[in-house]
């Protein structure tokens, strides 16, 4: 979908704000039909070549007697970004993540890990490959530290380079004055900053990262944060799955969505922002933006009186298609005066978009 202009731009600003073609202008939004703008930055046509894959999936499927859990399965995570993982519980997301990991044969269809089959060279594919499952795991008897050391024995790295990897990730991971604790004595959270420095012992060209964030306080999030974005600024391809989803969206570059073993979606984040979603409207004013929205011809649910909102503003959630019919609607609703304190989406973009999914209506969202 490409982004909108209004057909009555250039017009003087005494004339007020645009009077819709019909009731339903700002509810289904662009007046360009769709691929009757310029082509994506991602296309051909831009000149601009896609970014090779570190990680290559297909046609995979893999069941566990009677149960299926990835089936038919498709997708690539290109090298130097970041690519999320979402999908409700149990739709295959740890079976595929072991499957790319080398941790899983698939039954049928074929996994690549930087043009490598790992069912052919296994042992390449580990030497490129850091796993961060969702659990800890085994090992809680050492000592942080030398959690990492056997981690860099196992990835036979001389023992010069082993020291300097393990004070580099002690610290870039904040686990210094830990250094000499046991792992049974750390926190979920503290395990979970374990799991990742583990997984980077060896400075892996592709990182699969399942629920990294799960336990994490804000702080070590944001570290996680800027260390996963780092990484893919180096090169590295990183697969990331995650429920949090407003800070998969500050991490990924794009997601694929799975349900029931399967990809149903696929996009780049950016490209997000041309699909449906609420967006929350605040006001000093309720009857002005209530005689705004209505002369607008903006479908909107009940606007709320102040004393009714945490905010204490008056309040309106109104769906629109994109953020392009979003700013329209902004500079309409200001030209009106409808006195506008805040205007933003009510939802971020992944969690639109899973939210408009089936799987997220069978769990019951609204």
């Amino acid at each position: 979908m490409t982004q909108s202009t209004s057909p009555d731009r250039g017009r003087g600003r005494e004339q007020g704000p645009r009077a819709p073609q019909d009731a339903g202008d700002y509810a289904y939004g662009p007046e360009d039909p769709p691929g009757s703008g310029p082509a994506s930055p991602r296309s051909e046509a831009s000149g601009i070549a896609e970014p090779a894959a570190g990680i290559v999936a297909e046609h995979v499927s893999r069941a566990f007697g009677s149960v299926q859990a990835v089936l038919d399965l498709s997708f690539t995570a290109p090298r130097g970004a970041v690519t999320a993982l979402v999908g409700p519980n149990g739709c295959g997301k740890s079976t595929l993540m072991l499957m790319l990991a080398s941790l899983l044969s698939p039954d049928s269809g074929r996994v690549l890990i930087d043009g490598v089959d790992p069912s052919i060279d296994s042992p390449t594919v580990r030497a490129s490959v850091g796993w961060m499952p969702d659990q800890f795991g085994a090992w809680e008897s050492l000592r942080v530290a030398e959690v990492l050391e056997v981690m860099g024995r196992a990835y036979f790295l001389p023992s010069a380079q082993r020291r300097q990897r393990v004070d580099e990730l002690l610290q870039l991971m904040d686990l210094g004055s830990l250094a000499q604790q046991p792992a049974h004595v750390l926190s979920r959270g503290q395990k979970q900053r374990l799991g990742l420095a583990r997984a980077l012992i060896h400075a892996p060209s592709v990182l699969i990262l399942d629920e990294p964030a799960s336990g994490l306080d804000p702080a070590s999030r944001r570290r996680l944060l800027q260390v996963v974005r780092s990484l893919a600024a180096a090169g590295t391809t990183v697969l990331i799955s995650s429920h949090i989803l407003s800070e998969l969206e500050e991490m990924a570059d794009h997601v694929v969505f799975m349900d029931d073993g399967r990809v149903v979606d696929a996009s780049s984040v950016r490209e997000l922002a041309a699909r449906p979603r609420s967006w929350r409207i605040a006001s000093l004013d309720r009857q002005r933006l209530v005689k705004a929205l209505d002369r607008l011809g903006a479908r909107h649910g009940e606007v709320l009186a102040p004393e009714h909102t945490t905010s204490g503003h008056a309040e309106a959630l109104v769906q629109l298609p994109d953020e392009a019919t979003a700013a329209r609607l902004l500079t309409d609703l200001t030209t009106a005066d409808a006195r506008i304190i805040g205007f933003g989406p009510a939802t971020g973009r992944l969690e639109a978009a899973y939210l408009a999914s089936d799987a997220a209506h069978r769990e019951g969202a609204p």
